[in-house]
């Protein structure tokens, strides 16, 4: 698992932020992704974000007892997909954005408090070239803390 794999083999690979980066057009606050542990084109994706008091919904979600919303949970598993619908159609660096299409069954198992690296795995459900299905777990040391199936589509950005 390098940073040198190619995508076009199956072997598992792993991304650095820069590799993030560029297969998203998200960027702070909004980028949710650190790394990615391991990439299998087609198949799944595992990848951490670093969750810290530094981030700014701590400030008033919640005072004195910080815990990081569900949403921005599902909305980094759901870059963590993009990251893996990207690599996996070759899209990487294409201009290509990968959009929310629909949200199922989320649930919220535990919260998730600063100072943790919360592990986002997601797999493909389905995969066509503009559509594509997922399945997401979020895990804290292992344990399930939240988890959703959603779908996404890839489309050029709006226009200007």
């Amino acid at each position: 698992m390098t940073d040198a794999a190619s995508p076009a083999t199956s072997a598992p690979y792993s991304l650095d932020i820069g590799r993030v980066m560029a297969a998203l057009p998200h960027r702070y606050p909004m980028l949710l992704v650190d790394r990615v542990e391991e990439l299998v084109v087609d198949e799944r994706i595992a990848a951490i974000k670093a969750v810290t008091i530094n981030e700014g919904f701590f400030q008033g979600h919640f005072p004195g007892r910080p815990i990081m919303p569900g949403v921005l949970i599902v909305e980094a598993l759901a870059q963590a997909a993009g990251v893996l619908a990207v690599e996996s159609l070759g899209l990487a660096g294409s201009g290509k954005l990968v959009y929310f299409m629909a949200i199922d069954g989320a649930k919220f198992r535990k919260p998730v408090e600063p100072g943790v690296l919360l592990r986002l795995e997601v797999s493909f459900v389905q995969k066509r070239a503009t559509v594509c299905k997922f399945v997401g777990q979020a895990k804290v040391d292992g344990q399930l803390v939240a988890e959703a199936q959603f779908t996404a589509m890839i489309a050029d950005p709006p226009k200007a």
